[in-house]
């Protein structure tokens, strides 16, 4: 197994020396953490700029709320949303990543300037995504996924879930492979928050190792997700929401970065680039 400082980058991606900050900018009206935040094209860009001022190295633009229980949008409006905002970051130089299940939205959005594509559904949501990236030739996020938001909490049923999700990503990177995507270019996401439950985020989080042992650069989104809010609930109260996950966030960038993760995903950068430098250093001492 790789050490924890040979964490590996997907081919056509810059090389960092640490975990890697990618910063998450939502287009959306409905995301769990700051929907409607960001909506306007203009304000979406400034705060993907002010993203990489505060630590991110790339910036993850989405359309589409992947939330439980949220509804799709349509193409139109989810092209609408997105390829402005990545237009316009890639235009100040930002490496630029596009969340979206849809082929032709991840097509425009590279013709704009996105360098990976970042799929929840790692290519099954839309019979034609695994052929544009191919064709397209740009990095690609695969990440565990059973199904579409509005049903993915009955689907969270596991025997084991770290060997489960080793096994089904295994299976999902060979079809990504056989459907002409080159090994080099495939990120692999365990997917928290996606059909899982809180014991199965923090089992997943507490075994790493077992994904990095896929062999490819592993990217870790639990920013702000359910499974803190509960490990963060005081007894008898609700959990906090999200925006006030933002330190436990960076507590998991730290054990992330630490397990060899090469990038995380987060929606409050300054904290998490804090972190992922405190962990490289205690790496170049140990």
């Amino acid at each position: 197994m790789s050490t924890t400082t040979d964490r590996g980058t997907a081919r056509g991606l810059p090389e960092w020396d640490r975990c890697a900050v990618m910063g998450v900018v939502n287009v959306t009206p409905d995301s769990f953490s700051d929907g409607g935040r960001w909506f306007d094209t203009t304000a979406a860009v400034k705060h993907g700029l002010h993203l990489v001022a505060e630590g991110a190295d790339l910036v993850d633009v989405g359309g589409e709320s992947t939330r439980p229980g949220a509804t799709r949008v349509d193409e139109e409006e989810e092209l609408r949303r997105v390829v402005p905002v990545v237009r316009g970051l890639a235009a100040e130089g930002v490496t630029v990543s596009v969340d979206t299940m849809r082929a032709a939205v991840a097509a425009r959005a590279v013709d704009a300037g996105a360098v990976l594509v970042n799929d929840v559904s790692g290519g099954l949501a839309d019979p034609a995504m695994v052929p544009a990236v191919a064709a397209a030739e740009v990095p690609f996020v695969v990440m565990h996924w059973r199904g579409f938001s509005e049903n993915m909490n009955s689907l969270a049923v596991y025997d084991d879930v770290v060997a489960d999700v080793v096994t089904e990503l295994r299976t999902r990177m060979e079809a990504v492979v056989d459907g002409g995507v080159h090994p080099d270019r495939i990120v692999i996401d365990p997917g928290l928050g996606f059909a899982k439950l809180a014991p199965h985020d923090l089992a997943l989080v507490a075994h790493l190792p077992e994904l990095r042992a896929l062999g490819r650069p592993l990217l870790v989104a639990a920013s702000r997700k359910r499974f803190l809010g509960h490990v963060l609930a005081r007894e008898g109260a609700a959990p906090p929401p999200a925006r006030e996950r933002d330190a436990a966030t960076a507590a998991v960038s730290a054990l992330a970065a630490h397990a060899g993760a090469w990038a995380v995903r987060v929606h409050e950068v300054r904290a998490t680039a804090d972190a992922v430098r405190v962990a490289r250093a205690v790496e170049g001492a140990r």
